[in-house]
Parts: structure tokens; sequence; C-alpha cells
């Protein structure tokens, strides 16, 4: 699925354009983005959280060449989905 077809069923469902769909899709993703930059966890019930993970810098090896390689700290933004999303998902494979 694609935001698009995201956009048309939020229109289709609230009866809105596809216009305010979007902005409403846009608002929800650039909240999100905005606090996990100042590291806040989103917690949306009934569907999952979005937090902050933080990876330590540690050393690596480059495939290719085999030599070892460091590779910085850097954060990452993780997303837990919640039991009613992960029952539905299990659902689908019984």
């Amino acid at each position: 699925m694609k935001s698009t077809d995201l956009i048309d069923r939020i229109a289709s469902a609230t009866g809105g354009t596809k216009a305010d769909a979007k902005k409403a899709l846009d608002t929800v993703w650039s909240s999100i983005i905005e606090a996990a930059r100042k590291g806040e966890e989103v917690s949306i019930p009934g569907f999952g959280k979005f937090q902050v993970r933080t990876t330590a810098a540690r050393q690596g090896r480059n495939p290719k060449t085999g030599e070892t390689i460091n590779i910085a700290a850097s954060k990452k933004l993780s997303y837990s989905s919640a039991k009613n999303v992960k029952d539905a998902l299990a659902a689908k494979h019984r």
C-alpha cells in the first residue's frame, strides 16, 4: 500500500477531500518525526508505538575486502506493534 492509497481511504472514510486527507496524513508523519527528534515516544493505542533507539559505535567488516571498519553510533526509529495488530497478523496465518 502506498501513501496515495492511504489518502484515498482517509478521504473516502471521512467524506473529505484528498487534499485534506493528504494534509492530515502529512501532519501525522511530521508529528511522529518531530517527537522522535526530541527523543519522545509516540504511542498510538491499538496500533503501536514509535521510539528512538540508540545503537552504540562498533567495529564491523567490509564484506568485500574483509577489512575492519568503524561503524558510528546512530539513532534509529523503531516500531513495536500493539497486541491487537500482532493478533490480527497471526490470525491471517492460521
